[in-house]
């Protein structure tokens, strides 16, 4: 659907073949400066100087040449902290070596061979301007023409014009411009060597992502609308099993169907569309923050929803499954692709990805065939980097589809019923091809459940069951509800050693790790209204990967094993602060705890002016909506570990950058010093999130069985 001719073909295969080149000669050159730059910092070398200063000295000075000046390596330093230190300072002050020169040099070679299929590349003025302002490093002149190119067509159509260069163009802005933390995405994506790590424009690492986007993944069965079921296909094909994907939509759902093949034998597809439309984070796993774990992470809370939506569905062990998605729905289904043990309780044999980001997936089982449908001017399926330029053959066994057609505007290129019209009209040896391979799927469908999917397992639908605990201060209702409250969440890079010495002992697994260091959160709650009264509470958490399952019965708690570990708590009331020590554990301190959140900052903190524990306070930046997804708390209560839940219901924002600081106060108190001894005195948290109004429901604690 493109209109290269054979001649055209030829050019385009020539240019790719020289940016393939390119690539591997820019990879020598970055290997070639790391040598250079470990033999001119070897201990061993610079101690052997006295003993041949004159040889040493030019041999050095040789060395420091190639690695630093333009006739050499261009400004290279590489490998060890050191060098890459130097790299960033370098990169800030605009340095350049000759290894990203070369690597820029293969990406306007991919931009050459997309622009012989797609002449306004070339043609269209603002386009130029857009593409040769990124390619010259004029970062202001190319803010500039972004700036012109969305005023004259706006977002929907510069996003459609600017799709089929979308990986290049950024890869170039980012291996260009003067910020290092995004250098090392940039060169994944101009050489193909995985997935962008981060953001290519901020450099902000992807693994915010999986902190944000938690969950093991829930099911629960739910039927189609009578409208729906008649609109279900009857018989299994690649046009039928996309279109049920279009019939359920984009609502939170998912279908699993059964077939009876042309050999009798029954298989099973799996149906995933993508990303359902509305709030950033919301309930279901396929929300805006769900989509993009999906595309970037190799597991994400929607792979797994499917796979507890495949267990309900009693598909026996060793059978026969294929899984079909669109958009976010297809980097899930290729995420549980690579799910070793998914893929040793089935055989997984067919994986259907239309319109959707997965060139660095890889199934776990290698006799999976994979077919992978994209329109180029679909922007969705670039953000992996990889896009219609790219040239670095990543499956050489795929069936890959990659086309254009006369419509080129972004969003309605990405829907689904676009791409089945495509295959219905416009690409028929495609789908042909694809069909034939989906032979053993062919056939009556015998058997059809759609599942809604939770970030977290799905609640039951009987009524959690209250009753009273009798405490020295009276009986309280479990679980305990609060009716109005508001929280803040600030999550920390700790010293991995001291978390670790802070968790011994309680059989919990090792400190969760995040960039930096050990995970730590402060979470900091004021419940205005509920069964303990009103009450603030502050309490210090490492988070651990907790027991292999959670104790006590489903009911409606949360099913997270992941959680927090309570190693320092204070609660300023003293009916909750009893009430909270046999409920839930963890020994928490009676003392006077500060709460203000609004105007876009906090304010945190334990202990009297007289005797202050710590503060948490500062602004909080720009925040995003974004789901509060409770807590799991662990404590100790004697010779136990205590699991508890707090879940909550409620809208807050989340803040990638804030700019809070955490500060332990002059005071011995316990909580104090462990803050010191985690490496937090000053620290700045690396996300937090707030919610000014909340309802939460808090179980009562149960005991974690000995391993």
């Amino acid at each position: 659907m493109t209109g290269t001719g054979p001649d055209g073909r030829a050019r385009q295969e020539e240019l790719r073949a020289a940016a393939r080149e390119l690539v591997e000669v820019a990879v020598t050159i970055r290997e070639a400066a790391a040598h250079a730059t470990a033999a001119l910092t070897d201990p061993a070398v610079l101690a052997g100087l006295p003993r041949a200063p004159v040889a040493g000295l030019r041999a050095q000075g040789a060395l420091a040449r190639a690695v630093t000046h333009g006739s050499g390596l261009g400004y290279a330093p590489a490998g060890g902290r050191l060098a890459t230190v130097a790299a960033r300072l370098g990169a800030l002050a605009g340095a350049e070596s000759l290894a990203v020169r070369v690597l820029a040099t293969s990406l306007r070679l991919r931009i050459a061979a997309v622009a012989l299929d797609h002449p306004e590349l070339t043609t269209d003025p603002a386009l130029v301007r857009l593409i040769e302002a990124a390619a010259a490093d004029r970062d202001l002149e190319a803010v500039r023409a972004l700036r012109a190119l969305l005023r004259d067509r706006g977002a929907v159509g510069a996003l459609s014009a600017l799709a089929p260069v979308f990986g290049e163009v950024l890869a170039l802005r980012a291996l260009l411009d003067e910020n290092p933390l995004n250098d090392a995405a940039a060169w994944l994506i101009a050489t193909g060597g995985g997935y962008a790590t981060a953001d290519p424009i901020t450099g902000i690492s992807n693994r915010i992502i999986a902190v944000l986007d938690r969950g093991e993944g829930g099911a629960r069965r739910v039927e189609p609308g009578p409208a729906e079921s008649g609109r279900l296909s009857s018989h299994g094909s690649l046009l039928g099993f996309l279109g049920d994907i279009s019939v359920i939509g984009t609502t939170g759902r998912v279908l699993l169907r059964s077939v009876e093949g042309p050999d009798g034998v029954i298989r099973h597809v799996v149906q995933a569309p993508g990303m359902r439309a509305g709030r950033l984070d919301a309930d279901s796993p396929q929300d805006l923050l769900g989509a993009f774990s999906s595309a970037v992470l190799d597991s994400s809370p929607y792979s797994r929803a499917l796979a507890r939506a495949v267990a309900d569905y009693g598909i026996p062990p060793g059978a026969e499954i294929a899984l079909i998605g669109h958009s976010a729905g297809g980097a899930a289904v290729l995420n549980l692709a690579q799910d070793r043990e998914f893929c040793a309780r089935y055989r997984v044999t067919h994986a259907v990805a239309v319109g959707s980001p997965v060139d660095f997936k890889r199934p776990a089982d290698p006799r999976t065939w994979v077919a992978a449908v994209t329109n180029q001017h679909d922007i969705i399926p670039t953000l992996d980097g990889q896009g219609a330029g790219a040239c670095a053959g990543l499956h050489p066994g795929w069936y890959v589809v990659d086309y254009a057609d006369p419509t080129h505007l972004f969003p309605l290129c990405h829907s689904i019923d676009r791409y089945i019209g495509n295959l219905a009209h416009d690409l028929p040896e495609a789908r042909e091809h694809i069909d034939e391979r989906l032979t053993p799927y062919r056939g009556r469908i015998v058997r059809t459940q759609a599942y809604r999917l939770f970030d977290v397992e799905a609640p039951e639908s009987a009524a959690e069951p209250v009753y009273s605990v009798e405490l020295p201060g009276g009986a309280v209702e479990v679980p305990v509800r609060c009716r109005d409250g508001a929280a803040v969440t600030a999550c920390f890079a700790a010293d991995p050693e001291a978390a670790a010495r802070a968790v011994r002992g309680t059989g919990l697994g090792p400190p969760v790790r995040v960039p930096g260091g050990a995970l730590v959160t402060v979470h900091a709650a004021w419940h205005r209204r509920g069964g303990l009264g009103e009450f603030r509470e502050l309490h210090l958490t490492i988070g651990v990967p907790g027991p292999r399952r959670p104790p006590g019965p489903p009911g409606r708690a949360d099913r997270r094993r992941r959680g927090g570990y309570v190693a320092g708590w204070a609660i300023d009331a003293e009916a909750a602060h009893a009430a909270a020590g046999a409920l839930w554990g963890g020994g928490p301190h009676l003392a006077p705890v500060e709460f203000r959140l609004g105007g876009g900052a906090a304010h945190l903190a334990a202990g009297g002016p007289d005797e202050r524990i710590l503060t948490l306070s500062g602004p909080l930046g720009p925040g995003l909506p974004a789901r509060d997804p409770g807590l799991v708390r662990y404590a100790r209560h004697g010779d136990d570990v205590l699991r508890s839940s707090v879940r909550a219901r409620a809208r807050g924002l989340v803040y990638l950058a804030p700019r809070l600081r955490l500060a332990p106060g002059d005071s011995a108190h316990p909580l104090a010093q462990l803050v010191r001894e985690l490496g937090l005195d000053g620290a700045r948290p690396l996300v937090c999130r707030a919610t000014v109004a909340r309802q939460t429901v808090l179980g009562a604690g149960v005991p974690v069985p000995r391993a």
